[in-house]
């Protein structure tokens, strides 16, 4: 009988770097041809941190494991692509931790409002006792779960006024993730919350069938929503990560060596798709400027004001994730606090 999930990774992470590293690769390597699908364009620090990937696998296996690259949600979005990878007609994907919690309701701690307050302290919880827990629950349903990338931290843009303030919020229509605590967020803050794909995002704005949607710097840059908003304010509300999902149908089908190889190129290009993402992130607020749209700077009395309309959400959904977790998860984050 194959070895359990969690055994296997452990095993694969602290072998695979030593066989895999060396240059003496296994016989047990195929010749592949893998699908990775994403919402985001390829010129995305996503597509990028992809493509890195890719290479990073071409290089490890002399050339045998092929990563095809599908920006733009050309293969579905996030929701029908998780679907494909547990169907196992799709190998991967990357999307944000928060479109897991339909298979797993822990996944959504990552998008309680205000929980983070830089990228030292998410590193901290991602990669350590809680980000593993939550990788080891995946293949009971049907994935896996590879690495955790960087997405970002998420602002709001409209079309209609300044948002300086959480009054400012009210009436305002916003595209938000297909999420209860997305969609309870801003409705709270007396927005109408409006839940829809992101590959009908830019049609939905164009069309004024919504007012603004919340996202990171780099992917209202890259989306072109600059064409079709106004304005843009700093409220970094939510705190993001990515992860990088394989499907479990197909992975056990694959060798230990080809299992070990995807691991290693994975944690490899981990630190370089962080970087990409938060330089990409950090240049995007100033060439949206560029481009004409107004910059808000939300100041901490306001962010305040915010987070304290908000309380009920944070209450309530930290609820659903358990006493141990949510004081295991905000313990680690006064540990990296105390250390600043």
């Amino acid at each position: 009988m194959r070895k359990s999930f969690n055994a296997t990774v452990v095993c694969f992470v602290a072998s695979s770097l030593l066989v895999l590293g060396s240059g003496g690769y296994a016989a047990d390597i195929k010749e592949r041809s893998l699908k990775v699908g994403f919402v985001q364009a390829k010129d995305h620090p996503q597509g990028l941190a992809l493509q890195k990937f890719a290479e990073a696998v071409d290089r490890r296996s002399e050339g045998k494991i092929k990563i095809r690259v599908f920006g733009d949600g050309t293969l579905g979005g996030d929701a029908a692509v998780i679907s494909a990878l547990q169907g196992g007609t799709i190998e991967m994907t990357l999307v944000a931790t928060g479109l897991l919690t339909g298979h797993i309701k822990d996944f959504g701690i990552f998008d309680l409002p205000y929980l983070f307050s830089d990228y030292k302290e998410a590193d901290a919880v991602l990669d350590g006792a809680i980000g593993k827990k939550l990788l080891d629950k995946l293949p009971e349903k049907g994935l896996v779960g590879l690495v955790y990338w960087d997405h970002g931290f998420r602002n709001l843009t409209n079309s209609r006024r300044p948002v300086a303030k959480a009054g400012d919020i009210q009436g305002l229509k916003v595209r938000v993730l297909q999420l209860p605590i997305h969609i309870e967020m801003f409705n709270t803050l007396g927005a109408n919350a409006v839940p829809m794909p992101f590959p009908e995002l830019y049609t939905a704005l164009e069309t004024r069938t919504v007012d603004g949607q919340e996202n990171t710097f780099a992917s209202i840059e890259a989306s072109k929503f600059e064409e079709v908003q106004k304005y843009v304010s700093t409220t970094n509300h939510v705190y993001q990560p990515l992860i990088l999902l394989f499907s479990k149908k197909i992975w056990d089908q694959l060798s230990d060596d080809e299992r070990k190889l995807l691991l290693a190129a994975s944690t490899e290009v981990q630190s370089e798709a962080r970087k990409v993402s938060r330089d990409a992130n950090e240049k995007a607020l100033a060439s949206l400027k560029s481009k004409g749209m107004t910059v808000t700077e939300v100041s901490p009395g306001a962010i305040a004001e915010i987070r304290e309309k908000l309380k009920p959400v944070t209450d309530k959904h930290s609820k659903e994730f358990g006493e141990a977790l949510i004081n295991e998860m905000r313990a680690e984050i006064e540990k990296v606090r105390g250390q600043k």
